[in-house]
């Protein structure tokens, strides 16, 4: 298996510190806001990320932290007149609320930075001991200068690096660069007491101390989206190797930006598409899907065409799900076991998702072609180990009976020619998400939302 090593900037050899285990690290939200479409292609492309991983037969360890204490968290509790770490946690639920509802599964470990904050402070303590970070008024900060190898992640000068984003200005910083380990107690904000006074931790100390307090002092996989590249996963090199002298992370994976209209999406362009919002109008199937088939690495251009061709696609794969599943009985054939090959092929080359969809696609294609049946339906059970996009429940269930019963009247009254009261029917299911096809010789129904 290959993966794109950001940091060495191509395609490597996957090779686990520990053999037959994965240990994965992949930094979440901030959380005072509701997720929004680009927290949700980083939660759903890791997901399959690691059920592929399993599928393959790793013992994954997957850990993705919350941010629950930030300058962004207090500026937005202070505009509310909320307390910052109760808001935090609040956001924290709803964010894992939708994450669920897109069918993502709950990480083994979803550690919180103020539950961690001894952690913190003894990492701080090491840093200072070895003289990569120096206190000044209350703040500890690192001192880039001393670790030579800062940059080496986002392969920028330091001239780039100044101007980057969310670097800090203070005049107690020594260089432009340093940055805040741990920052001086302000009234009216969280804070935790500690060796250089009240305070609480910087932004990116808390994921290096949780990720080795979980998955030690190397990890196989540390990831995020593209825009922690620099200066988060930047910084979390330095100090993590400055404390341990060993290399943080073997492999370094980023999911690209979601655009719309080719611009970053951000709340000050009022471009933000909130995930509560989308699964109003669209099954978080499609949601997976529309991800699933682009390529993780590339950025992403979000629009209301893209979910409304996924959900064609969803469509055909309900619907020949359906037919497969109800088709005559036979066992996994060639067919299954060449399309397996080519998916697996296809995910352990970079995890390219989009070509294992044009796989999928084009076996739904073939099996339909040869009039395949219950083979077919067991092959996108077992690919649904990874993608998970299949109906959750299939069978005679009462809700289903009713259906086929309401569609039985329907052809029934279409037969006496009261194509008013069929097609109310008709209509009326597909209100309620039961697309109704009329074939040749038969009329079937399937799920659209």
């Amino acid at each position: 298996m290959k993966i794109y090593d950001t940091l060495r900037g191509e395609k490597v050899d996957f090779k686990p510190v520990h053999e037959g285990r994965v240990g994965i690290y992949v930094c979440g939200p901030t959380t005072y806001d509701y997720a929004h479409v680009g927290h949700a292609r980083v939660a759903i492309m890791f997901d399959i990320f690691r059920r592929f991983l399993e599928y393959t037969g790793y013992d994954v360890v997957y850990v993705s932290n919350i941010t629950d204490i930030d300058d962004k968290i207090i500026n937005k509790a202070k505009e509310r007149g909320e307390e910052p770490i109760k808001m935090a946690h609040r956001y924290a639920e709803e964010y894992m609320k939708d994450m669920k509802s897109l069918r993502v599964r709950e990480p083994n470990i979803v550690p919180r930075a103020t539950r961690h904050i001894d952690e913190i402070i003894k990492l701080v303590q090491t840093l200072v001991e070895k003289g990569y970070a120096y206190q000044s008024g209350g703040d500890v900060y690192f001192s880039v200068s001393k670790f030579k190898d800062y940059g080496k992640l986002s392969h920028r000068s330091i001239e780039e690096m100044i101007a980057g984003a969310r670097v800090e200005v203070s005049d107690k910083k020594r260089e432009p660069l340093d940055f805040a380990l741990w920052k001086a107690a302000k009234p009216g904000e969280p804070s935790w007491p500690s060796p250089w006074g009240s305070g609480r931790p910087g932004w990116h100390i808390e994921c290096s101390a949780m990720s080795m307090n979980y998955l030690g002092s190397t990890i196989d996989i540390h990831g995020g989206g593209a825009d922690l590249i620099f200066p988060h996963h930047e910084n979390e090199i330095a100090q993590s190797e400055a404390a341990t002298g060993k290399v943080f992370a073997n492999y370094w994976m980023h999911v690209g930006l979601v655009r719309f209209e080719k611009e970053k999406m951000s709340k000050s362009l009022g471009n933000v598409f909130y995930v509560r919002e989308l699964l109003k109008k669209y099954r978080p199937e499609v949601i997976r899907i529309m991800f699933i088939n682009s390529h993780y690495r590339k950025p992403f251009d979000f629009s209301l065409k893209n979910l409304e061709d996924s959900k064609i696609i969803l469509e055909k794969i309900w619907s020949a799900y359906t037919d497969f599943k109800k088709g005559k009985k036979c066992n996994y054939c060639d067919l299954c076991h060449e399309y397996e090959e080519k998916i697996i092929s296809a995910l352990k080359d970079d995890f390219n998702t989009r070509k294992a969809m044009m796989h999928y696609l084009q076996f739904i294609s073939e099996a339909r072609e040869k009039n395949l049946g219950v083979c077919a339906a067991e092959f996108m059970e077992k690919m649904d180990n990874i993608l998970d996009i299949l109906p959750k429940e299939f069978g005679k269930s009462m809700e289903n009976e009713l259906i086929d019963l309401i569609v039985e009247i329907r052809n029934k009254l279409r037969k006496e020619r009261k194509y008013d009261l069929s097609d109310w029917i008709r209509n009326s299911l597909a209100k309620m998400g039961i697309k109704v096809e009329d074939e040749a010789q038969r009329t079937k129904w399937i799920r659209i939302r």
